[in-house]
């Protein structure tokens, strides 16, 4: 895998790290792109399917969704970092396993951040289209680059960094919603359990 694969796997696996790894797995075992045979084995594309079905109906449900995400805050960055040393351990790799690890953790923290804090923000509104848009538009990005990094690396790097710089934009515009739909996911957890310590007095 080059480089530019790399940067595009590792900021897609920050939005829906199962898909990325099941694309490029597929990639490979097909003969589409050169990628760690680690990727291409047969339990690690079984695994890959059926976590990202779970993610799939997961994301399309509002509050859930961001427990979710907040789940994720360490199972992204480490999907695409275990890429990355993957892609690295490949004859011709450019980088070295730690490079690589950085890179593709280190954009894919950026991207699950940035998801994150959209759907925090769009989880105030009491209505779940917007929710729903933002996931299938998430999936979409990530299903598009991935397929356009088999075909086009380099020019599917660029997207990815401009699909970076966008989301993180509308990411910060959205903070100060977010903060209120961080507070109101936190009363809904310590609801219920309030709610016990007070019977139980």
């Amino acid at each position: 895998m080059e480089t530019a694969l790399l940067i595009v796997a590792g900021w897609t696996s920050g939005i829906n790290a199962y898909l990325t790894v099941l694309i490029i797995g597929l990639g490979g075992r097909l003969g589409w792109v050169d990628t760690p045979p680690s990727l291409e084995q047969t339990w690690v594309l079984a695994l890959a399917a059926v976590a990202f079905v779970l993610e799939f109906v997961a994301d399309k449900l509002p509050l859930f969704d961001s427990a979710w995400d907040l789940v994720h805050t360490l199972i992204r960055p480490s999907v695409a970092a275990a890429v990355g040393v993957a892609a690295a351990g490949v004859p011709g790799a450019t980088l070295s396993r730690p490079q690589a690890a950085a890179l593709t953790a280190g954009l894919a923290l950026v991207a699950h951040l940035s998801k994150a804090t959209t759907r925090l923000a769009l989880n105030v509104s009491p209505e779940p289209l917007t929710n729903l848009a933002a996931s299938f538009t998430e999936d979409a990005v990530v299903g598009g680059l991935m397929a356009l990094a088999l075909a086009r690396p380099r020019l599917a790097a660029v997207a990815a960094m401009v699909a970076m710089v966008l989301f993180a934009l509308v990411a910060l515009a959205l903070i100060r919603l977010a903060r209120r739909g961080f507070r109101f996911l936190f009363r809904q957890v310590q609801g219920p359990r309030l709610a016990r310590y007070g019977s139980a007095r």
